[in-house]
């Protein structure tokens, strides 16, 4: 079982939106000319297991309106903090606090610690 913490969970994020975030982010096989190393099963799929984690995070995690609209436009639409704050009319330092405070809320709901 994997425990998440925030630097997983912000790269995972733009996974909930984007279906071809992972492409590309995987070797599927051994360079060509080199042996075939024997896969361990135990370990082989984690990408797509934290994948749909994170998208159950995202649905299930108690997050406020402003924390989810935030975590939406900076990493669902790579917009930069500061053009968000522009947009929602408030400071850089206001959404990068929403934004960190729903990465919290959603790293603890994937642990299953209470928020």
């Amino acid at each position: 079982m994997t425990t998440y913490d925030r630097a997983l969970v912000k790269r995972l994020l733009p996974a909930v939106w984007d279906s071809n975030y992972a492409y590309g982010m995987t070797d599927t096989g051994p360079t060509p000319g080199m042996p075939r190393a024997q896969v361990d099963p135990a370990h082989a799929g984690t990408l797509f297991a934290h994948i749909a984690d994170i998208k159950t995070g995202w649905t299930k995690a108690p997050l406020r309106d402003t924390e989810r609209k935030a975590i939406l436009m900076r990493y669902g639409l790579d917009i930069p903090e500061e053009h968000v704050a522009q947009m929602e009319g408030v400071t850089r330092q206001a959404i990068n606090y929403r934004v960190k405070q729903g990465v919290r809320c959603i790293v603890a709901t994937l642990n299953g610690e209470p928020d």
